[in-house]
Parts: structure tokens; C-alpha cells; sequence
């Protein structure tokens, strides 16, 4: 599957907490698969028991930004003249726009360029102000999506994940390999031919870039000493690339080490105990799900501040992050002891804030002339 298409993703629940048919005026959230435990639906119910929640899931980000657009060409649909023969009648799908829908932050920039989301109210939020700065920056932009300190809000971060190296454990004790942990370990002669990369650009040239000191987001790639060689020689070093089938090699011994997002990684540690996993010292790209408003949706039902605010009290975000395999904004912000133990154990969930994540960087937008020399050196490395 595929957490950003530009970039893959796991993931929430369709729970209906009024019966079979949901009532009139639950709240209907479009999200992403498994990104809301069933047990954090239940307890809201119960902490405001009039509020009933309907969801419905979607496999992939993809799915619900796709959504996002056919929801709004229901209010401004395109003329018949100007639809591809092949596209099927819209009418055929539930499209119905909902109150809340689940979106990857890559994805927020041409969401808001394209009108398809709405600013939110932040100042019926209790805990915003609790949120650590750099998950309310992520979604403060400006009208053409791009980070503005005095922008507005539009999106709220509930969960947010990263970029990590998973690894047989067993297989590096078995060859007494020293486990690895950051990116540089990539590089390493024994671990040739034994690799799997993601199949993205901005992931794999910005691993890179983290490894020479630079950042995800450097906007001049020509500039970077080094850069294509060291590209280059991490080819040589790889076995294949995908952004969807990274871990199935490691469970089957073909790889011994795979780049991939800490949720998938995650829940394979559960199925397979020999996969180990570590927070690149130097930091790592982050992702995170925020809530969105469909642009097209013009009442809000009172139940939405309510479900937004309550995803970060401090009782309820270290059961979303531990059942949901992606950590809540709101962790970092509580005192660690006050948080279970298995999140205090967990540096995938919980990496030290002032080291690990202050080291680490969302991807930010890119002009269309610097994506466009991602592509090309992308391109030009994979060809050999």
C-alpha cells in the first residue's frame, strides 16, 4: 500500500457507535484503516454518551484524497464535455462528504491549492495549545498550502510516525554483524546485495542527504558535494526497491535490512520477533494523519471539536499509539514517567524529543523545479 502515494500507509476503523444504521446527526469520519482503535472509539462514547460517531475506512491516503476531489466535483462538477469517456458516473459510489476525513500532511499542500479542505477552529480545541510546536506547524499554512507561522490551521494532527531501519536481529547475531544504527550503516560492504529501499525519492535521496549532513527538504540538490556518488554506491548496495513488499524479503531471509515506515514495522515485530528496528541516530523523515474538513461540508456537527480534542487528552493518546502502532503529537508533551511503560520502552513510538526528533524533519513542499531534480537524479541513479 502506499503511505503517501507521492509517499505508504497503514491504516481506522469503521465503527458505527449507534447501532447498524447510525443516527441522524453522529458524526461521520472517513479515515484510514486501523489508525483508530476500536477501544478509543468505545471510551468516547462513554466520556460523551449523546455523541455518536459513524466511520467508515479507506485502505490508503490515495483512496481518501481522491475522495476529497470527487466530493467536491459533486458541488462543481466538471462539464460532460471535459470527463474522459472511461471515468465512471460518480454517482455510482457513495460520496456523500463527511465531517472529518483522514489525510497525510504530504498530501495537505495540493489538498489546499485545490480547495478541497476548509481552515478549522483551533480556539475550541483545550489541547492545542498543549500540541508541541512542530506538529502545529505542519498544518499552519497559507492559502497556497505552503508552512506560514501566521497561516491557518488545516489540519489536526493525531498521529504521526517515521522512517526507520528494520533488521533480522537473529541474522546479525547468527554472523556477528553489528546491529545497525543510522543511516550510514547502509553503506557497510557486508550488508551489499542484502538491502531493501523504498521506492521514493524524497525518502531515499533524503536518507542520503541525512547521512551527508543535510536536510530531507534541501532545496538545491547541485550544491550537495558528494551527492551522486554516495547515491550511487547505496544503489550498489541495494537488492530492490518498494514502497509496498519491503518487509516480506526480511521475513523470509532474502534481506537483512529494510527501510520502511515505523507503523508497518511495527506490527511486523509482533508477527516476526526476530525483526528489530531503530530510530536513525541522525534523524529521519516524519509523517503524521491529521483530520481534515471537506471544503464542501457548510454546517459542522458539535460532535467534531469534541472527537479532535479528545484524540490528545493525555488518558487517551498512549492508548492510540499503542494500539494503532503510530505515536500521538500530544506524547511529548507529558511527563515520560506519567506514560505506560511499553511507550516509555519503545523509541519508535516515544524517540527522545530533544535528540532523536528534534534531529528529524517532516517533508515539506518543494518547488516544481526542485521536485522535478529529485526525479531526474532519482532516475538517473536507478538506470545504473
Amino acid at each position: 500500500m502506499d503511505r503517501r502515494s507521492f509517499l505508504v500507509g497503514t491504516a481506522a476503523l469503521g465503527v458505527s457507535l449507534s447501532g447498524c444504521s447510525p443516527a441522524p446527526n453522529a458524526l461521520r469520519v472517513r479515515s484510514l484503516r486501523d489508525s483508530v482503535p476500536a477501544q478509543v472509539v468505545s471510551q468516547f462514547h462513554k466520556q460523551f454518551n449523546q455523541a455518536a460517531i459513524d466511520f467508515k475506512p479507506e485502505d490508503q491516503l490515495g483512496d481518501l484524497f481522491a475522495l476529497l476531489q470527487e466530493w467536491k466535483q459533486q458541488v462543481n462538477p466538471p462539464a460532460p464535455s471535459s470527463l474522459p469517456s472511461w471515468i465512471p458516473f460518480i454517482g455510482n459510489r457513495d460520496v456523500a462528504a463527511p465531517d472529518l476525513a483522514t489525510l497525510g500532511d504530504y498530501w495537505l499542500t495540493t489538498a489546499i491549492q485545490q480547495g478541497l479542505i476548509q481552515p478549522l477552529d483551533v480556539s475550541v480545541w483545550e489541547q492545542w495549545r498543549q500540541l508541541p510546536e512542530k506538529w502545529r506547524a505542519i498544518v499552519t499554512r497559507d492559502n497556497q498550502g505552503r508552512p506560514a507561522a501566521n497561516g491557518q490551521v488545516w489540519g489536526a494532527p493525531y498521529r504521526w510516525g517515521s522512517t526507520v531501519i528494520a533488521y533480522r536481529a537473529d541474522i546479525f547475531k547468527e554472523k556477528n554483524l553489528k546491529p545497525p544504527t543510522d543511516w550510514a550503516d547502509l553503506w557497510r560492504e557486508e550488508l551489499r546485495g542484502r538491502i531493501s529501499l523504498l521506492d521514493q525519492p524524497r525518502e531515499t535521496i533524503g536518507l542520503t542527504l541525512k547521512k551527508l549532513g543535510k536536510s530531507y527538504n534541501t532545496p538545491d540538490l547541485s550544491k550537495v558535494e558528494n551527492l551522486e556518488s554516495e547515491l550511487k554506491a547505496l544503489h550498489r548496495q541495494a537488492k530492490f526497491y518498494s514502497s509496498e513488499t519491503y518487509l516480506q524479503p526480511l521475513m523470509l531471509d532474502d534481506t537483512w535490512v529494510a527501510v520502511g515506515w515505523s507503523s508497518e514495522v511495527l506490527s511486523s515485530r509482533r508477527r516476526s520477533p526476530g525483526i528489530k528496528a531503530v530510530f536513525p541516530a541522525s534523524g529521519t523523515s516524519l509523517w503524521a494523519d491529521v483530520w481534515v474538513r471537506p471544503a464542501t461540508v457548510t454546517t459542522q456537527n458539535p460532535t467534531l471539536s469534541q472527537w479532535i480534542d479528545f484524540c490528545w487528552q493525555p488518558q487517551i493518546a498512549p492508548q492510540l499509539s499503542l494500539l494503532s502502532q503510530a505515536a500521538s503529537p500530544i506524547l511529548t508533551a507529558l511527563k515520560p514517567d506519567s506514560l505506560p511503560e511499553a511507550l516509555q520502552r519503545d523509541p519508535l513510538l516515544f524517540p527522545d524529543p530533544k535528540t532523536l526528533l528534534d534531529r528529524s524533519e517532516f517533508l515539506e513542499p518543494l518547488s516544481q523545479a526542485t521536485v522535478e531534480h529529485y526525479r531526474s537524479l532519482w532516475a538517473k541513479v536507478r538506470q545504473g
